[in-house]
């Protein structure tokens, strides 16, 4: 296994990369297995089996599901059938897998265990050395992205705090609210809960953004206080 300059392992994209560029088994004598996919069960699968039977599969499975489906029974079939070899054909590789890292990762795990793989549509065969590059060059590509992917994920969030903007949840009181609380909290029969009730938010939120209430106000404890009714005079 390649060791990066520094010592340290290498990165598993890289590793399967290594995989891909591996030899072949010294004789190839196995058989073609095919594979062939549709995405419902209302297309016709015929197209792609006769392309397979002409390239001289002498077996071939066939799913009826999407490729995001990861419960495909006829692929895991085709994989468990391979033997050292063997070479798998497909008609394209979204047949196979439908992201690059999914079609690195079969594809890799099949040299692994001596088997080729081919492509019909993209003329691809890891059989060759000229196939074996080719896949290399996937695997880099997908490191690069996943390498792309987790810079952006980091730098955005810091891009956005020295922009200035807030991140997370946003806070349960404004500083306008908070004003609001203050001020009301001035009037005789005003109470937490009543003010709580009229900015839309619990004691508990009030008590954390106006933290000068929590000790031991009368207004902690305190039941609500109806307004008084003005007196009735007589006429």
């Amino acid at each position: 296994m390649t060791t990066l300059p520094d010592g340290s392992e290498p990165s598993a994209a890289i590793r399967q990369a290594d995989d891909l560029l591996g030899a072949e088994p010294a004789i190839l004598t196995g058989a073609l297995v095919g594979y062939a996919r549709v995405s419902t069960k209302d297309q016709r699968l015929d197209r792609q089996t006769l392309a397979l039977e002409a390239a001289g599969c002498i077996r071939i499975f066939a799913d009826k599901k999407s490729g995001k489906d990861t419960e495909r029974e006829e692929l895991a079939k085709a994989l468990d059938y391979l033997r050292p070899g063997d070479t798998l054909v497909v008609p394209s590789l979204d047949r196979l897998a439908r992201s690059l890292q999914g079609l690195i990762t079969i594809v890799a795990d099949l040299r692994r265990r001596g088997v080729g793989f081919r492509s019909l549509k993209e003329a691809l065969d890891t059989t060759t050395p000229g196939g074996r590059l080719v896949f290399h060059v996937f695997a880099a590509l997908a490191e690069f992205i996943r390498e792309l992917i987790i810079e952006g994920t980091n730098e955005g969030p810091a891009a956005a705090k020295a922009r200035g903007v807030r991140l997370g949840r946003p806070p349960a009181m404004t500083p306008e609210q908070v004003r609001h609380a203050r001020a009301l909290l001035t009037q005789p029969y005003a109470t937490i809960s009543s003010i709580a009730r009229l900015l839309g938010v619990s004691r508990s939120t009030i008590y954390k953004y106006v933290p000068e209430l929590k000790p031991t106000g009368i207004q902690q404890i305190e039941p609500d206080v109806p307004e008084p009714r003005p007196e009735l005079t007589e006429h």
